[in-house]
């Protein structure tokens, strides 16, 4: 057996208070490939807490029969602070309310710390540049200054991450299809994770905007390759996805474990555990461009009324919700449209029916870049 737990307590944001966090280990520390899998680092998104423990209960069994050829890490509980929170029982995961905003936004750029690192060191082999980024890596994150809980949590997070092969980062939305996001420079990988997730829809970007959890690992390598290429080979030696388990109330012990065998599966395709896969599943989706996909946002507050559901297909200009004000004068006057701006499949949907203005109502994930998508942050707040 080579399953380990460790317990790291982070920095107390009062006294007589302290959060820890958990993190199974599988493998032999150093082995490769090595995979890092996080839930619920928006800590109201369930779904990844239930994965996560059918996950670990695999992985213990795959353990025993010498199965683990590379390393596995997962984190159940990627966020104690938000599991934590809580106002007037009312459950709010997915900002910081002492002011650190939202828990996947704003990770940090190491590219440019790493790059003055290794920029004299990188030769001709990548097997070796990869090594001494890796290295750079973990000495850049372990240099990372600490003033509050969040800060020691970014960190904690990602001295476990940060020089991973693979790195899954598991979210859902408020109600949706199984999709994920990843990027443009590793679309064939991110096709390959959608098959075996059976997902809806495969998000890729160049650069999502925002600074998310998965875009501060694989980011580093294809910024260091663009910028230090083709002089010395630098691989993309990190994959990393956002994968959203559908919507919040998809919490079952049937679609988690479905979804927790999905992951070996994509796992053993890696070379991370022994075993045969069998062969891909026929994908449901193709990759499509995330500025291809609409998201409609609420005008003004209001009751909103749905159009159209999960997995319908939507044409360009076809109303698919409306937003009712009751105090309007009349009735004609109380109702608002809401038009998709592309065709294609409607994805998620907000799952709350009085919406303020500005409000991330509906994503219809369409195949063809829209002009107003083409830049800033592609991902709502």
């Amino acid at each position: 057996m080579t399953h380990t737990v460790e317990t790291r307590n982070l920095l107390s944001s009062s006294f007589g208070t302290s959060h820890k966090v958990k993190v199974h280990r599988f493998g032999n520390p150093g082995a490769r490939p090595k995979v890092y899998i996080q839930a619920a680092l928006h800590a109201d998104e369930y779904p990844g807490l239930l994965v996560a423990h059918h996950l670990i209960a695999l992985l213990t069994a795959l353990d025993m029969q010498g199965e683990i050829k590379g390393e596995v890490i997962v984190v159940p509980v990627a966020n104690p602070i938000g599991l934590g929170q809580r106002i007037n029982a009312q459950h709010l995961g997915r900002f910081d309310l002492a002011g650190g905003g939202n828990f996947n936004r704003n990770w940090p750029d190491l590219s440019e710390v790493v790059q003055n690192t290794v920029e004299h060191e990188l030769t001709e082999d990548p097997d070796f540049n990869a090594q001494i980024i890796r290295n750079a890596l973990i000495q850049a994150v372990s240099s990372l200054a600490v003033g509050n809980e969040l800060d020691d949590l970014r960190k904690t997070l990602l001295l476990y991450s940060i020089d991973s092969d693979v790195v899954l980062d598991l979210h859902c939305d408020y109600q949706a299809l199984f999709h994920l996001y990843s990027s443009i420079h590793h679309k064939a990988l991110a096709h390959e994770l959608g098959c075996d997730l059976a997902a809806r829809a495969v998000l890729i970007e160049t650069e999502a905007g925002g600074a998310p959890f998965d875009e501060c690992h694989a980011g580093v390598w294809w910024r260091l390759k663009q910028r230090l290429a083709p002089e010395k080979p630098i691989p993309l030696a990190c994959f990393s996805a956002t994968v959203e388990l559908r919507g919040q109330q998809d919490v079952s012990d049937e679609l988690a474990l479905q979804d927790a065998k999905a992951l070996v599966r994509f796992m053993q395709r890696q070379q991370v555990i022994a075993g045969e896969p069998g062969p891909l599943p026929e994908p449901l989706c193709e990759p499509t461009p995330l500025e291809a996909t609409d998201i409609i946002h609420a005008p003004s507050a209001g009751v909103v009324v749905y159009h159209k559901t999960l997995g319908d297909r939507v044409e360009k200009g076809e109303v698919v919700a409306e937003l009712i004000d009751p105090t309007a004068e009349s009735n004609d006057q109380a109702r608002t449209v809401l038009i998709s701006r592309t065709s294609g499949l409607f994805l998620t949907r907000m799952t709350e029916r009085l919406v303020a203005p500005g409000a991330s109502l509906i994503k219809i994930c369409g195949e063809q870049p829209l002009e107003h998508r083409e830049s800033g942050k592609l991902l709502e707040a």
